[in-house]
């Protein structure tokens, strides 16, 4: 935006993209942003950046406290208990350590059920990285090996309106579309939920959130994955917006709206235009 707006795209790291794509779309949600920081002096981009940072971390730190205890309740199956049961207050006992958020968290293409797997999950033997993305992703917890797209990012455990839709958000402004930083952050803050870690952090090699959350927001900027990524994004918006639909509704037939687009196809074809004389 600055002295370097004519730089190339190239002449930045992989990192130092994607960060600005971040910021590009900052942007668009906060109006009035783009004007205050181009013509705002240092200390006023300064108090910005700390307001936002500030904001950012206590909105993350609600919704992490939120779905601690809500997360137990959906990955409860219906009319029965987790067994051993888990505390809602208490994550010690989560992650690889129970049956349950174990066979969620075990990567895809791995077999939870396989007793050897399951003890080099639970003993850190295996090391799960970020970019091993975890069963409960999927929709119904179905991992398909030969169409890994199936399913992906449709899991009931990705409450996007428990977030964005909750009574705590009520009075914020709706939005039309959802976004796809949006569903990465959910995603990112119902593994954590699962697992066992205490305290979110960026460098926790246990959650390695980091290099989750870049690794769905890479793929979703992949131009190779557009039509999936598409399709992806429409699902969403159907699920979260009732009315929300991708197709064109026809115009009523002789209604003022159609008359209006009669008239102006009869004058382009005649070459007439209105209210000049001829």
């Amino acid at each position: 935006m600055g002295e370097l707006a004519g730089t190339p795209d190239e002449n930045f790291t992989a990192e130092e993209r994607r960060e600005h794509r971040i910021f590009q779309e900052l942007l668009k949600s906060v109006a009035g942003l783009e004007e205050q920081l181009m013509q705002g002096g240092d200390d006023e981009v300064d108090l910005i950046a700390e307001l936002l940072t500030k904001g950012a971390s206590g909105a993350r730190g609600d919704d992490t406290k939120s779905l601690k205890g809500s997360v137990l309740d959906w990955i409860t199956p219906k009319g029965q208990s987790l067994v051993p049961p888990l505390t809602r207050n208490v994550k010690i006992d989560r992650g690889f350590h129970h049956e349950r958020t174990g066979a969620l968290l075990c990567p895809a293409g791995l077999d939870w059920s396989n007793l050897e797997t399951k003890t080099k999950l639970q003993s850190g033997e295996m090391i799960v990285t970020g970019d091993q993305w975890s069963l409960f992703l999927y929709a119904d917890y179905h991992y398909d090996l030969e169409d890994p797209w199936n399913g992906l990012f449709r899991s009931a455990l990705l409450a996007y309106k428990h977030v964005f839709t909750s009574p705590s958000s009520v009075d914020r402004e709706p939005r039309a579309t959802l976004t796809l930083p949006s569903i990465t952050y959910i995603a990112m803050q119902v593994q954590f939920a699962l697992t066992s870690s205490p305290v979110f952090s960026r460098t926790d090699t246990v959650t390695d959130s980091e290099r989750f959350y870049n690794s769905i927001l890479d793929i979703f900027k992949d131009p190779d994955e557009k039509q999936e990524v598409d399709d992806l994004v429409v699902w969403w918006n159907r699920q979260i917006f009732p009315s929300y639909s991708t197709a064109q509704c026809p115009l009523v037939k002789n209604s003022a709206l159609a008359r209006i687009r009669e008239r102006r196809a009869r004058m382009k074809e005649s070459g007439s235009v209105p209210g000049v004389a001829a």
